[in-house]
């Protein structure tokens, strides 16, 4: 009985790591520069570099405030940096709206964020992003 309750255990916790790596989201990134403050979540307190202004979807009303994405490089979005991923993943916490019609991308990183991930010369990259 013991090792029947140890295969339970073990594809219990392989069905966890499955759901949870198939939760990414993907998308786009862009990025934007300093300054950083204002922010329409936090206004002139400073949140630091590694941080992400949300599209409409994703900021939902200011409900997005304060949370914390990773967020990783899958690809570029046109020809000009054909390989612009470093291979990094970033982790960032939302401290703004990027609003449309404006807004590029599902996530605009900071430049220091985005430049952990991409060449910045690419401008717009193909991403996958999960909720930490």
């Amino acid at each position: 009985m013991e090792a029947a309750a140890m295969k339970v255990v073990a594809l219990a916790v392989s069905l966890v790591l499955i759901l949870t790596y198939a939760h990414a989201d993907t998308g786009t990134a862009t990025f934007y520069t300093p300054p950083y403050v204002p922010s329409a979540c936090f206004g002139f307190e400073e949140q630091g570099t590694l941080i992400a202004a949300a599209s409409e979807g994703i900021y939902n009303n200011g409900a997005a405030c304060g949370r914390m994405y990773r967020v990783t490089c899958t690809g570029p979005t046109n020809l000009g940096v054909p390989q612009p991923c470093t291979g990094n993943t970033v982790t960032v916490k939302v401290v703004d709206l990027c609003p449309s019609p404006g807004c590029q991308a599902t996530i605009d990183l900071s430049q220091e964020a985005f430049s952990s991930i991409a060449n910045p010369d690419a401008g717009k990259i193909n991403i996958e992003f999960t909720e930490v």
